[in-house]
């Protein structure tokens, strides 16, 4: 029997392959609820427009779990980010240097979809490692 846990986990993973590593962006459209939160970029939209910018910057993005906890109808997630920095980011014209960062996501899951997530990203590490040299 698989556990409310298990599938969340599921579900989440699922939504980090499809989102942020296929490059799927609709995929935040079917695997959050209506009422979706989005705590860290404002909204849906927010969401899908913050993955746009991280795409343009780091074509070659690619997210890894290093650890998943589920507890409940709670989901957190850390994961290393690593991509080349190819595109403009944040103003930064591109610099060809690499960014290897650790990021924390937290999900809450509702009816098997995604209902709220925060998240939260060591930016002075990625600044420092994509920064040129001066």
């Amino acid at each position: 029997m698989t556990t409310m846990e298990q599938k969340n986990t599921e579900v989440v993973e699922a939504f980090i392959q499809a989102f942020w590593n296929s490059n799927d962006l609709s995929a935040a459209d079917t695997l959050t609820t209506e009422d979706y939160r989005e705590l860290s970029y404002q909204s849906k939209e927010g969401l899908k427009q913050f993955a746009a910018k991280i795409l343009e910057a780091f074509p070659d993005k690619q997210y890894t779990v290093e650890e998943i906890i589920a507890e409940d109808e709670k989901v957190l997630v850390r994961m290393t980010v690593r991509g080349t920095h190819q595109g403009v980011f944040f103003g930064t014209a591109p610099t060809g240097r690499t960014m290897n960062v650790t990021l924390y996501r937290q999900y809450r899951l509702r009816d098997g979809k995604i209902a709220e997530h925060r998240g939260w990203i060591d930016m002075v590490t990625m600044w420092s490692q994509i920064q040129a040299l001066t």
